[in-house]
């Protein structure tokens, strides 16, 4: 009889320790599956901040490249933005043509012969950039005449040049647009005659 107490009691503290061992099993497999999704949490969250960091630096140097660029540009970048024509929404530079490059009579928008020049070296270095581009032609005028005279005179000029780059450089109407500035953003003072030449120019903003 004692014998079999003993066994039987043998026999309950071995399961009672092998109870132990398989619940000291299963916590440690639950500390270590909590750890493991702790350690993919922590690295998700690293990911994210890291892709936040990245986007916010990115943020910042739109800023400081868009602080750096003239208004006329800007203003290219929003409508080009808007008509949703932008494929990375970006100015890839722009060019200013006063009147010693690209020349108009007097109440004139038909392109001279000294323009052509100018013009077909801004096309070879659009098509030089060999990717997606938009272009937007802005026709600015002195003061001389009235403001509606001034817009349809400043529109004409940009509509001229669009032509010409069409029609020479084989550049893509699509992918052109004008806009005339009129005499509402003058680079120098109508007060003078030099002034005033310096104010009659086409801007061309390229973008991408």
């Amino acid at each position: 009889m004692k014998n079999f107490v003993r066994i039987v009691s043998i026999t309950a503290v071995s399961a009672l320790l092998g109870a132990c061992a398989t619940t000291k099993s299963v916590d440690q497999k639950i500390a270590q599956s909590v750890a493991q999704s702790q350690a993919q949490t922590n690295q998700k969250i690293e990911s994210v901040a890291s892709q936040v960091e990245t986007v916010q630096q990115h943020q910042k140097e739109q800023d400081a490249q868009l602080a750096q660029l003239s208004q006329e540009a800007k203003d290219a970048l929003k409508r080009a933005q808007e008509a949703g024509v932008l494929a990375k929404g970006k100015v890839v530079f722009e060019q200013t043509f006063a009147e010693d490059r690209v020349k108009f009579k007097s109440g004139s928008y038909e392109v001279s012969k000294e323009s052509k020049a100018a013009l077909d070296e801004f096309a070879g270095k659009v098509k030089a950039l060999n990717t997606q581009y938009f272009i937007e032609i802005q026709g600015h005028t002195d003061n001389v005449g009235g403001s509606k005279y001034n817009d349809e005179l400043g529109q004409r000029r940009a509509e001229s040049v669009r032509r010409y780059l069409s029609r020479s450089a084989q550049m893509p109407l699509n992918r052109m647009s004008t806009i005339s500035y009129g005499d509402a953003l003058p680079v120098s003072s109508n007060k003078t005659r030099k002034g005033r030449a310096a104010n009659r120019r086409v801007v061309l903003v390229v973008l991408e």
